[in-house]
């Protein structure tokens, strides 16, 4: 799926979502999550059915499955086990670092902005060799809001003080969509997470894109 001579003009800061959108960690959420239901005795979750509920932080993640009363434990647990997933079960999506780079050689600021606590997410980055490429990294956890609360991207646009008509950002969820929406900055849909083309499209985004292959054919 190309551009369809969809142009993005006037952009200077180009905001990423980080999991689905640069990187594949589901098999590290996959086995810190059913570790974690192991040391309980729950069973195993399936991996398409861990893809469809990440995005949204992992408190919540964790409350999806574990009682009101076990998820705080949980959450302790799953959080140390996935320190040492993320060492192993992460990967770089197609074309998201030479993306990066292009970007960086063009001189275009860019930014993190996810639900992901920010020691996980500055862990992928490094473990990645992304860190190079980002500019700036802001997730839900720093700033007490959680997507699609537009908050982490106005943060991110005061940081460059750039204005919303001059930032992007780029997302694979719904909640990725809603979250520009509600900072009023155009998204572009990458259909590399967990989201489907027709829940993507539900929102409306200013374009949605089977990967990042023609992702710098849109400046």
């Amino acid at each position: 799926m190309k551009t369809g001579g969809k142009k993005l003009s006037g952009i200077k800061l180009v905001i990423f979502d980080l999991d689905g959108t640069l990187v594949d960690a589901y098999r590290a959420i996959e086995t810190a999550l059913n570790y974690t239901r192991s040391r309980f005795e729950f069973a195993n979750v399936s991996y398409h059915k861990i893809k469809t509920s990440v995005g949204k932080g992992d408190k919540s993640f964790i409350e999806c499955y574990f009682p009101p009363e076990l998820a705080d434990r949980a959450l302790k647990i799953y959080r140390e086990k996935h320190k040492q997933t993320l060492s192993q079960g992460v990967k770089l999506l197609p074309y998201s670092k030479s993306t990066l780079a292009y970007l960086k050689r063009k001189g275009y600021s860019t930014a993190i902005a996810s639900n992901r606590p920010a020691v996980f997410t500055e862990l992928i980055l490094h473990n990645c060799s992304l860190d190079r490429f980002i500019d700036y990294t802001l997730c839900a956890d720093e700033i007490g809001k959680l997507k699609p609360s537009p908050e982490i991207l106005f943060n991110v646009m005061k940081k460059f003080k750039y204005s919303p008509s001059a930032s992007v950002y780029v997302g694979d969820m719904v909640i990725d969509i809603e979250t520009a929406k509600n900072a009023g900055i155009r998204c572009i849909a990458v259909r590399t997470g967990s989201d489907s083309m027709q829940e993507l499209n539900s929102k409306k985004p200013f374009l949605i894109l089977e990967n990042l292959k023609y992702f710098k054919n849109l400046f």
